[in-house]
């Protein structure tokens, strides 16, 4: 067992064959290529967190939790990168982007989605071939995001009047 503090988990440890190898890194990411996914099991959302910068984790979902038709179309040579074309052995994880101050916003990247091989525990990110697919494809339904905002706005309207009776 190996042990790790992040920034954003503090310290956790976590195993060896947990490693998530990015022989490429990943995009902006280039000289990080040992991952490991971290974050509560029953939120969608995961982290994908670099054992060698603990200042360094991306948000990643399924692409289910995002489409539930998504049919991401992967280029062969990516196929080898990874080292299966075997399906079973593979599994698809999207990247999402959070914005701190307005989560309702939250976009996913349909358009490059990580390829893991889930008996080596390589990966990589690829370019689908799928040119419909957004890189910031709105999460949440139009409904949604206002609902979440008007209650993160009446959060913050009770968080004012308590601050101010005190």
């Amino acid at each position: 067992m190996q042990f790790m503090t992040s920034l954003r988990f503090g310290e956790f440890s976590y195993a060896e064959e947990d490693v998530i190898f990015f022989p490429r890194g990943i995009p902006a990411f280039e000289q990080h290529n040992n991952w490991v996914l971290v974050g509560e099991e029953d939120n969608a959302i995961k982290w994908l967190q670099n054992i060698e910068d603990g200042e360094l984790a991306v948000p990643v979902t399924t692409p289910d939790a995002v489409m539930a038709d998504y049919n991401a179309k992967i280029p062969e040579d990516e196929l080898d990168v990874v080292g299966s074309k075997n399906f079973a052995d593979l599994a698809l994880l999207i990247v999402v982007s959070i914005p701190e101050s307005a989560p309702w916003e939250l976009t996913a990247n349909l358009r490059a989605p990580i390829l893991v091989n889930l008996k080596s525990r390589r990966a990589v990110q690829v370019i689908a071939l799928n040119e419909e697919y957004p890189i910031r494809h709105i999460v949440f339904p139009e409904d949604v995001r206002k609902s979440m905002k008007a209650a993160h706005l009446a959060e913050l309207a009770t968080s004012a009047s308590s601050a101010e009776e005190a």
